[in-house]
């Protein structure tokens, strides 16, 4: 009797807009699997279309039901069933659901092979003009603005570009965050990339900050490094005492004085605080 050859996980990265971006080993492997799971099967579905690839059997697979999936995908690849899970758009995992799948099949013995290809953050970084290494990806920022500014805070202080999604009704309210946490930065709106409306906006976060800017389409924002320099401790005294003579609790006054200073992060100057009142 022969055994049932156990399935492989594909990670398919898939165009950002231009279909023919889809390299012809992505083509190959997403017509060959036996499922494919997509986080919108209509979008997936007319993109395999435009393309004239068939799909055996497309099914969802987005952040509310992965949990719920990881048995089916199991059970399928246990089968001997090849798996290709795709995003909406660019590189699966990197702001999209995935990666406990990922971690389940490896787990359980399975193969997990990626079939590079188009992104978003390494288009924009690319093309942006901005120093794009080191960088940090940093997703979809909090919807709540202190718990962006804590995210730009901390990453802010690694010298590093700073690379973000945001939806388009909320960028000047997330770019004003920004400011206000890192101070003005060189940055780069890119939006529609790959499509026909492709456009780079460059600036600094000043020019952009709480301005309706009527962008259509789907948003990324490079930011530049900061400033080397760090703040030296003399510098860092005198703006805690300017800050906490303004009162509030100690992690206020160090979120208020860590967009004053260079090189130093909230939780490093929240310690510093405490240190003081403590004298």
């Amino acid at each position: 009797m022969q055994e049932t050859r156990a399935g492989t996980v594909w990670i398919v990265a898939t165009p950002l807009g231009n279909a023919r971006d889809l390299s012809p080993r992505a083509a190959e492997v997403l017509g060959a699997a036996g499922v494919v799971l997509a986080e919108d099967t209509r979008r997936t579905g007319l993109l395999l279309k435009t393309l004239d690839i068939t799909a055996n059997r497309l099914v969802s697979f987005h952040e509310h039901n992965e949990e719920d999936r990881l048995p089916q995908v199991l059970a399928w690849l246990a089968a001997g069933e090849d798996v290709a899970l795709v995003s909406d758009a660019g590189t699966p995992l990197l702001a999209d659901p995935g990666y406990r799948l990922v971690r389940a099949a490896r787990e359980a013995g399975y193969t997990v092979h990626p079939v590079p290809g188009p992104s978003a953050i390494l288009a924009a970084l690319s093309a942006a003009g901005l120093a794009p290494y080191p960088f940090s990806f940093l997703g979809f920022p909090p919807r709540a603005p202190s718990e962006a500014r804590e995210l730009f805070v901390r990453f802010g202080a690694t010298g590093a570009s700073l690379v973000f999604f945001e939806r388009k009704n909320r960028l000047a309210d997330t770019l004003a965050v920004a400011l206000d946490a890192l101070s003005d930065r060189d940055c780069v709106i890119c939006r529609e990339l790959t499509k026909t409306f492709e456009e780079f906006l460059p600036g600094r976060l000043s020019d952009f900050a709480g301005r309706d800017l009527e962008l259509l389409g789907e948003v990324t924002v490079v930011v530049g490094p900061g400033e080397a320099r760090r703040s030296g401790e003399a510098e860092v005294l005198a703006v805690l005492a300017e800050e906490a003579a303004l009162g509030g609790k100690p992690k206020d006054v160090a979120r208020r004085a860590v967009s004053r200073l260079s090189g130093w992060t909230a939780k490093e100057l929240y310690a510093m605080v405490l240190r003081q009142r403590t004298d």
